[in-house]
């Protein structure tokens, strides 16, 4: 079965670092022309947020929220089929549920080309999470 999978997660204090890993087994994207790998997060009782915390496209164009900018790095590790989020100066309102999405395959007249743009509707795959936790 198709699937990512999330690792990496943990409890770290306020200005922490954490690397977050999303290992792909099985999702066929890079068989595509255009793909956006992204991060996106759920707080504590809130519903998962539509925008991305970051995004990369197959070219390694990066985006990132302007909360998180200068901050965390996205990037694909290829030889290993999987994608990172570098996260560091953690913050307690960095404190979520962290879901890697894969978003490919629409056609051009029915989804944004660019991945900056690309909404949470759009991402077809998805890990099941793995929990950042800061302290302040």
């Amino acid at each position: 079965q198709a699937r990512l999978v999330e690792s990496g997660g943990g409890s770290v204090q306020s200005g922490g670092s954490l690397r977050l890993s999303c290992k792909n087994s099985g999702v066929p994207y890079k068989g595509h022309q255009e793909y956006c790998l992204a991060w996106f997060r759920q707080a504590p009782g809130q519903e998962r947020d539509s925008v991305p915390v970051a995004v990369i496209d197959q070219r390694d164009t990066s985006t990132y929220a302007g909360s998180v900018k200068g901050r965390f790095i996205i990037s694909q590790d290829r030889a290993a089929d999987s994608f990172i989020l570098e996260m560091s100066d953690l913050k307690p309102e960095d404190t979520a549920r962290y879901y890697c999405a894969a978003s490919f395959g629409y056609p051009e007249s029915t989804v944004p080309r660019g991945c900056s743009t690309r909404i949470s509707r759009w991402y077809d795959y998805w890990g099941l999470g793995t929990q950042v936790t800061v302290s302040s």
